[in-house]
């Protein structure tokens, strides 16, 4: 199965970050054990903004590591109409489309994600299945 990976925890993994590194690296790891590892351009883009060069973060984030995917055009309409209902519900225009698109694109695929923000994902992909601490 494809777990698709969600930029907090690469970066968490990427920057060593104090608090939640163990999670994060803990659980990439263990999954790569079993399921396949996936990005997409969003989530390479949100990951992107930490390197100089993109020679540097396609080492980071090798091929061998992390299956590159295409985004679904299913995923564009979903996430589009989820964030529009986030609107509707009194979310605030800051919080970001990315996010949106990363949860419709493990719905339309069948992926499960491996996440720290799961609440928003749960509420608005509620089929997915979601990999949180």
């Amino acid at each position: 199965m494809t777990v698709l990976v969600d930029s907090n925890v690469l970066l968490d993994v990427i920057t060593r970050d104090p608090t939640w590194f163990p999670w994060s690296s803990g659980r990439l790891a263990e999954l790569a054990e079993l399921h396949e590892l996936a990005i997409n351009p969003i989530i390479y883009a949100e990951v992107a903004v930490h390197f100089s060069s993109v020679e540097e973060l396609d080492e980071t984030l090798g091929a061998d590591d992390f299956r590159r995917l295409d985004l679904p055009w299913q995923a564009a309409f979903l996430a589009g109409r989820c964030f529009l209902l986030y609107r509707k519900r009194g979310g605030a225009r800051r919080s970001p489309l990315p996010d949106f698109y990363i949860g419709a694109h493990a719905a339309v695929s069948g992926f499960r994600l491996v996440t720290r923000d799961a609440a928003r994902f749960r509420t608005y992909f509620p089929r997915v299945e979601i990999i949180s601490p």
